[in-house]
């Protein structure tokens, strides 16, 4: 699915009423019938609603939507804030629409008016200020958003949360948002509502497809995607009936020390997890019995260190190669992966958790990466690779260009995963859950995206495929129990179930 910049859904609204052809008013009431639509199976008959309405199409929205929802529900209130300047030609029709039903109370809120009572069980239905807005509220919409937030009733946002930019809110005031339970958005996630900081405005947003023309959306050029089951069903390679472990490559997975060997039987089993033929673990020699026991699908390869990684087998035999996973980052095992990247053999390589600290300790050794080589930081372990900042918005930003410009594949992992590649494009990943928010979850990734390179996906399918089908096995897992119980190997457990549905889907 793409992403776009909320300029540009303006853009392919106008294409929709031009090219449908539909009217302004008809592709509202196309909306509202949705949002209608939703809250009557949500709501209970008696459900008290009270809905604030700006001077905009999203006021016209919602305006349309309350006259709709008077027919089956009888208690609707319908506040009209005031500025003075009127409304928008669409808005003031269903206003006088609504008027003429005469089944709700209206009543206009200027900057004199007092606030109205709201009740904590009232449902409140925030049709303020759509996804045009570019400076924060002040004044009277400033009021009414404060005057809800602290109502305690439940909010629904209609597109976007009053108050909330579409992407860059760095200079906004987050005390004149509304903090919404669910956002009701239209076609497309806003990119804001991806990002952390934004979490307690948006609540949990659904998009609602309200049939914007797939031309308008198609000849429409954006960076930004949202990978869906359609997207990540596309990648997926066939097996193929006479295929043999030959045909799904062999990988390399250096990970390992003393006293983290979990992370490199992680790593090993999502590796093999994910279709990969044949699999190689170098540990130093304490692991051998660790990965033997703990995984006899793998093969060992054993380091001349006792507790760390200080030298790599011959790679030429391997199709991609894994580093990280509980690497360590003492001087020995700096000086091994060093040595490793300066080989003239280059392989498809994912680098992960101490790799990328030693990466970070070492920043020109950027130079030596295999082109399109998949780094998967955390928010703490990128700010290490570059620098710290104070919002997600900043941090994409900043992972956008650190991809293009050293021309690697960054997977941004956090909820929505950001994965940034050397095109300029980003891919916001849609599967998971708080639950992945556990000791190992990243080296399962980790083996994941070693065993899909080794298969012959290019870095950029496999990090989009890798993530989510990673994030599909944990919500599988996460069915069968809880957010606070997921273990990682919970997510290697579940990771047959996301392939399998995924194919079916």
């Amino acid at each position: 699915m793409k992403l776009f910049a909320t300029s540009q859904i303006a853009g392919i609204d106008k294409y929709t009423i031009e090219h449908e052809p539909i009217s302004d008013i008809d592709l509202m009431e196309r909306a509202a019938s949705k949002l209608v639509d939703w809250i009557l199976h949500h709501a209970e008959p008696d459900q008290h609603m009270v809905f604030f309405v700006g001077p905009g199409n999203n006021g016209g929205d919602a305006l349309a939507a309350a006259r709709m929802l008077a027919w089956a529900l009888s208690g609707i209130d319908v506040y009209v804030m005031d500025l003075g300047k009127g409304m928008s030609e669409s808005a003031n029709t269903n206003l006088e629409r609504l008027q003429q039903q005469n089944r709700t109370q209206i009543v206009y809120l200027d900057a004199d008016a007092p606030m109205p009572e709201i009740k904590p069980t009232d449902w409140v239905v925030d049709g303020l200020f759509g996804s045009g807005l570019s400076r924060p509220l002040k004044g009277l919409p400033a009021k009414i958003v404060k005057h809800i937030n602290a109502s305690g009733a439940q909010v629904i946002a209609i597109d976007i949360p009053s108050g909330l930019m579409g992407e860059d809110n760095r200079q906004n005031d987050r005390e004149a948002i509304i903090r919404a339970e669910v956002t009701l958005t239209f076609q497309f996630p806003k990119i804001s509502f991806l990002l952390p900081e934004n979490d307690p405005f948006t609540g949990h947003w659904i998009v609602l497809d309200i049939g914007l023309h797939p031309d308008g959306i198609g000849q429409t050029e954006t960076p930004f995607f949202y990978t869906d089951h359609q997207v990540a069903k596309s990648l997926l390679k066939d097996r193929r009936t006479f295929a043999h472990k030959g045909n799904f490559g062999h990988a390399l997975l250096i990970a390992g020390s003393y006293g983290k060997m979990g992370a490199a039987v992680l790593a090993s089993r999502g590796c093999l997890r994910s279709g990969v033929g044949l699999l190689t673990t170098h540990v130093p020699r304490l692991g051998y019995s660790i990965l033997q026991n703990s995984i006899p699908e793998a093969m060992a390869s054993i380091d001349q260190s006792d507790l760390m990684f200080t030298q790599n087998p011959d790679l030429a035999s391997f199709d991609a190669i894994g580093i990280g996973p509980g690497l360590d980052t003492k001087c020995n095992t700096g000086r091994g992966v060093q040595r490793m990247l300066e080989e003239e053999l280059k392989k498809p390589m994912v680098i992960d958790a101490d790799g990328l600290n030693l990466l970070a300790k070492n920043p020109e050794w950027l130079k030596l990466l295999t082109p399109e080589t998949i780094l998967t930081p955390h928010p703490g372990e990128f700010a290490r690779l570059t620098q710290p900042v104070e919002c997600g918005y900043e941090r994409l930003q900043l992972a956008i260009e650190y991809a293009r410009e050293n021309g690697v594949v960054l997977v941004l992992k956090g909820a929505y995963t950001a994965i940034a590649c050397p095109d300029g494009t980003c891919w916001f990943n849609s599967t998971g859950n708080p639950g992945m928010a556990t000791a190992g979850s990243g080296d399962v990734l980790t083996g994941i995206l070693l065993g899909l390179l080794a298969q012959g996906y290019t870095a950029k399918e496999a990090a989009i495929l890798g993530v989510f089908l990673h994030g599909l096995a944990a919500d599988f897992a996460v069915e069968e129990g809880s957010h606070e119980a997921l273990l990682a190997g919970d997510i290697t457990q579940h990771l047959g179930l996301a392939f399998a549905t995924l194919k079916d889907s």
